[in-house]
């Protein structure tokens, strides 16, 4: 047997430091929401996990404070474009919905349709079968009333 009988698999592109950054992010959210964890001690623990040396400590931090900060404020905001009380949303989804939302209000520098694209893939990462089908639809809603001519000039080029 040689080794073009059994081809290896394409590898994925490596992970880059924000993708990292969030996905500890929405782990540290979810210790906060789920476990009632605080943010000093998510930020103490985080560097303890595994891969957590090649993630953007900046964003992380500032992002899971900021959204921890903000929790009242998304929450609201995505209360008006799901079709059930926010406490009902799974908890994977509502932290990546807090994540996603939080990103679109405050770092205007990042395309929502790159925030959208990151929420799905961490919500078929960590979530359920179809949680990301959800988040999608919700987070373009969202979108349309954040950032409305990024959306407008999207729709205008396609």
């Amino acid at each position: 047997m040689t080794d073009t009988d059994h081809p290896e698999e394409p590898k994925a592109p490596p992970k880059s430091a924000r993708r990292r950054a969030r996905e500890f992010v929405l782990q540290g959210l979810y210790q906060w929401r789920v476990g009632g964890a605080d943010e000093a001690a998510i930020e103490a623990y985080a560097p303890e996990m595994d891969g957590f040396a090649k993630a953007d400590r900046e964003f992380f931090v500032g992002t899971l404070r900021g959204v921890i900060g903000q929790h009242a404020e998304l929450n609201e905001l995505i209360g008006k474009h799901i079709d059930r009380p926010f406490t009902e949303l799974s908890p994977i989804e509502a932290c990546v919905l807090m994540l996603g939302c939080f990103e679109m209000k405050n770092h205007p520098e990042t395309p929502y349709r790159v925030i959208i694209n990151e929420a799905i893939e961490l919500t078929k990462a960590f979530g359920g079968t179809d949680g990301h089908k959800y988040v999608n639809g919700v987070l373009d809603k969202i979108a349309a009333g954040l950032r409305p001519d990024e959306v407008a000039a999207r729709k205008k080029g396609k």
